[in-house]
């Protein structure tokens, strides 16, 4: 059974074995699962297929933006800053440097990057073909973690 209570749609019940549900479910609001829900082949929204990174190659020194959001930024040379005033409290990117020499991962101004299980904060750098995480915390807070992360 699905309920909507005009803004939010309920499934109070879930389809088993043979039954099957063909067509789109359109809804504006929120979708609120009490069971695991299976959808088809691909699962989507606004930004793409959820079940991929979409990557964000760069090949020059770059600071991060909202869009990187949910994203990887591939990076070949000059590193990745992490901005002020950008990100909110559970946002994430992944950062992949592509290439055979370091690249530096800097702290914005006004930004807090503390590395993840220590009380590190500024600048880290990332070894060659490492990747990492930046975890906005709070307002201009991060933890950076990952392998080959210094």
């Amino acid at each position: 059974m699905v309920v909507c209570d005009g803004t939010n749609v309920r499934f109070m019940s879930y389809i088993t074995d043979n039954n099957t549900v063909t067509g789109n479910l359109s809804v504006t609001g929120s979708i609120i699962a009490g069971t695991t829900i299976v959808a088809g082949t691909t699962s989507s929204d606004a930004a793409g297929n959820l079940r991929e990174v979409p990557p964000n190659p760069q090949t020059s020194s770059y600071t991060l933006q909202a869009s990187d959001s949910g994203k990887y930024v591939s990076i070949t040379t000059g590193g990745v800053t992490v901005p002020s005033g950008v990100f909110s409290a559970g946002q994430t990117i992944s950062v992949y440097n592509n290439s055979s020499s370091t690249q530096t991962i800097t702290q914005g101004s006004g930004v807090t990057l503390t590395q993840a299980g220590t009380t590190n904060t500024g600048s880290r750098t990332l070894a060659n073909y490492g990747i990492c995480t930046v975890l906005c915390v709070g307002t201009n807070s991060f933890v950076v973690m990952g392998p080959g992360l210094t």
